[in-house]
């Protein structure tokens, strides 16, 4: 074993350490912290395989948008120190099975694919011009819908932690 499989297993123990402890704490802003941990992770992996831009996003997008939205949201709100309730056996049992599901298929599926090529069969160039020529582009091989719906996964992040932070009015009840 060499350095870099050393430096993968650790990096990739802190991006499922932190993903892991984010689903099962139950104080949320830890859940909350242990998620950016997570994020973090992920965003280094895209550095140790140089994809500069796609990290960079990763962490003004993820890192520095959403969960900084939450964060914030969690402190705004009156019961940010309390625990949350303890699932249902039920529901963690039914969880636990959907999330096997899912990583049962997407080993299938990642196992029974070839490798990404581009459309003319020539191996894509990560490198940040091809990324933005393709990201905004509007051809049949450009991802500018997606782009657009990054900007409105943000959107709606910030609209949740508004709501979130929102205090209900008290209820006063009177005699009369």
């Amino acid at each position: 074993m060499n350095i870099s499989d050393i430096i993968f297993y650790l990096i990739s123990s802190v991006i499922l350490g932190g993903a892991l402890l984010a689903v099962v704490i139950r104080h949320i802003f830890r859940a909350a912290v242990f998620l950016l941990f997570s994020l973090i992770g992920i965003a280094s992996l895209y550095f140790y395989l140089n994809y500069e831009f796609l990290a960079a996003v990763q962490v003004v997008v993820y890192v520095g948008g959403i969960t900084v939205l939450i964060i914030f949201s969690i402190f705004l709100t009156a019961d940010s120190g309390s625990k949350m309730r303890k699932p249902l056996l039920l529901r963690a049992m039914l969880s636990g099975g959907v999330a096997l599901l899912s990583c049962l298929i997407t080993v299938r599926l990642i196992a029974g694919s070839p490798p990404y090529l581009h459309h003319n069969g020539a191996i894509a160039e990560p490198g940040v011009r091809n990324i933005g020529r393709q990201l905004l582009s509007t051809t049949d091989h450009g991802y500018i819908l997606p782009f657009e719906l990054v900007s409105i996964l943000l959107l709606a992040s910030m609209i949740g932690c508004i709501v979130i932070a929102l205090k209900p009015e008290p209820t006063t009840e009177s005699n009369e």
